[in-house]
């Protein structure tokens, strides 16, 4: 057996992996490639042989004839906004049938971030790019139309897309709540949100939004817009701050359930009536919403649904495909009755 000392170690080779099981390296490279004919014995001894002794292929070198590794890098813009990890289950649960491993880049909203993560993962040469948004700058969808790889951009339909895309019509959801609102009986609406140039999908949902409005004879009544990351303590801030400067509002509509979750919450503690005074919504379906003592309405971003989709596309191998997925709308506790 092979034995390393801390004044002898040494990367492990196929030929350490093919001592063990007794077998050529031939037969080694074979199995941990998944290439050729090799008896079901055979392969589990070098699997075993190779688990003992822990080696790990290395795949940069394995890669050279083909040009591509294993990896599927999947580029998001954060990971302490809750969508994007619930994204990422969706990408893992189905290359976990696979022999892809994603790889995960942030890009914190920042187009020159986004550059340079984009840059340093296609320099792998992966097997795949999963990407947030139809938004990139010049020199990134230059670098996404050369790679030659399966590219699936996320999260959105609204746009023209580099390859395949997988999400919904942020437009469309702005839209049909707004229709719902209206059915409601809700007349002077106000809108909480981020700061629309930082938000791409947040700024299509707004315009949806505002369209329907716009047919029914209506407009925002006021906005309050903000920078940074969502949190139940800005969402009660900006709440409080609108609702004293415009007291008739009769429906607060929030461009996240964070922030939704904190208007409902001063609601509450300033024994504001909810929804027969004011109404509220927001948008994703965060889990979270099932812990309050009233449910926001909102609308399901379909997160791990899309993450399932986009990882099938590059798992096998397709290329301009368009899956546009349908929301659902959840009343909850915070919308009049119909």
């Amino acid at each position: 057996m092979t034995n390393q000392t801390s004044s002898t170690r040494r990367p492990l080779t196929l030929r350490d992996v093919s001592e063990i099981a007794g077998v050529s390296e031939m037969t080694v490279s074979r199995v941990l490639r998944q290439r050729g004919d090799v008896s079901i014995a055979t392969r589990d001894k070098v699997l075993e042989a190779a688990k003992r002794i822990g080696y790990v292929p290395n795949k940069i070198a394995g890669a050279l004839a083909s040009s591509q590794v294993n990896l599927v890098a999947v580029i998001i813009p954060s990971l302490s906004n809750m969508v994007f990890p619930e994204v990422m289950t969706g990408v893992s649960e189905v290359l976990d049938e696979t022999p892809l491993q994603p790889v995960v880049g942030v890009t914190h909203y920042s187009p020159e971030r986004e550059e340079k993560v984009l840059y340093e993962m296609l320099s792998w040469r992966p097997s795949g790019v999963i990407i947030a948004g139809l938004e990139h700058s010049e020199a990134a969808r230059a670098m996404l139309k050369a790679s030659g790889i399966p590219i699936v951009e996320i999260m959105d339909v609204d746009g023209d897309a580099v390859d395949s895309v997988v999400g919904i019509s942020h437009r469309r959801a702005g839209r049909e709540m707004a229709q719902e609102i209206i059915r409601r009986g809700h007349r002077r609406i106000g809108f909480l949100g981020t700061i629309m140039p930082l938000d791409h999908r947040a700024r299509k949902r707004f315009e949806g939004f505002t369209e329907a409005l716009a047919k029914a004879g209506l407009e925002v009544a006021d906005k309050e817009f903000y920078s940074g990351g969502s949190a139940l303590a800005k969402g009660r801030e900006m709440t409080a701050a609108m609702l004293a400067r415009s007291p008739d509002i009769d429906f607060l509509y929030y461009s996240n359930d964070m922030i939704g979750m904190g208007g409902l919450l001063h609601c509450q503690e300033a024994g504001i009536d909810v929804p027969g005074k004011i109404g509220l919504a927001g948008f994703n379906d965060l889990e979270l919403l099932d812990g309050l003592p009233t449910r926001l309405a909102t609308m399901d971003s379909m997160r791990i649904e899309i993450g399932r989709a986009a990882a099938r596309i590059i798992a096998d191998g397709a290329a301009q495909q368009r899956v546009e997925m349908s929301p659902s709308l959840h009343a909850g506790g915070t919308l009049r009755p119909a």
